[in-house]
């Protein structure tokens, strides 16, 4: 599949965007000498806050994306350093933080995902994790049921998103399974204000329909985002400035004494 991320596109609400990290990194304890990873880095210019706020020896961004990782190398160095890989497969030992801001939606099967990713700190290790849960709102419920219309579902060969996440409840309890004797598990809704209803598209332009873009060719993407954006627009109230809400999952765990690898 192509990588058709734009990092421009995604940037174009930064502030907005990056609030939820900052709120994120807030939950996490710094980790003097210590060693941390940040899966779906994107371009890595918050690999580096995250990096200095831990005070970690060692600071890896992964990221599968080549796009998002091209701008990546002006924020590596001392001790920060990127990779590109896929978050499905990641696999480590021993580490003190694994920090995730608003990656972990485009990965299946959380059932087995968590695990995997507690199997991968030591004792006392942290997992912080950042999802959007925005699911329900028309900005995405439009997006899948212009993807199932018939000529849009011809070209994406019936594919529509699907939505891999639980509810807080459902982390809260994995995580105290997992091993993690301390956790803090919230939704917080983000309520942007929007110079009107048409920015909705530009915003889920930046990250939710990247999915259809990449399965889609030029002209049928044009196609696909025209549809999107008629029927989306005729759901959206006409309101200067739009408030448009924005529901995410923070959650934050430390590894037990008793849990966790060794280095």
């Amino acid at each position: 599949m192509a990588d058709t991320w734009q990092p421009e596109q995604y940037a174009r609400f930064r502030a907005e965007r990056e609030q939820p990290f900052h709120d994120l990194l807030a939950l996490v304890e710094p980790v003097p000498g210590g060693r941390v990873v940040d899966l779906g880095c994107g371009t890595g210019v918050l690999t580096r806050v995250l990096h200095e706020h831990t005070g970690a020896a060692e600071t890896v961004g992964f990221d599968r994306s080549e796009a998002m990782l091209a701008t990546s190398a002006q924020h590596a160095g001392g001790g920060v350093r990127f990779e590109q890989g896929d978050i499905a497969a990641f696999a480590g030992r021993g580490l003190d933080v694994v920090f995730s801001n608003a990656a972990l939606q485009w990965v299946d099967d959380h059932p087995a995902l968590f695990p995997r990713l507690a199997a991968t700190l030591g004792v006392g290790g942290q997992l912080a994790v950042q999802m959007p849960m925005n699911h329900d709102h028309p900005s995405h419920t439009v997006a899948h049921e212009v993807a199932r219309e018939p000529r849009h579902a011809r070209a994406l060969g019936g594919y529509v998103r699907g939505y891999p996440m639980g509810e807080p409840e459902w982390y809260a309890e994995l995580l105290a399974r997992l091993g993690f004797e301390e956790q803090h598990v919230r939704l917080q809704v983000y309520l942007h204000r929007l110079a009107g209803r048409e920015e909705v598209v530009e915003w889920v332009k930046g990250s939710l329909l990247t999915d259809y873009r990449n399965r889609l060719e030029v002209e049928e993407y044009e196609a696909y985002l025209a549809d999107y954006r008629e029927r989306l627009l005729a759901e959206l109230p006409d309101e200067r400035p739009f408030l448009y809400p924005f529901k995410r999952i923070l959650l934050w765990g430390r590894m037990g004494a008793g849990t966790g690898t060794n280095t």
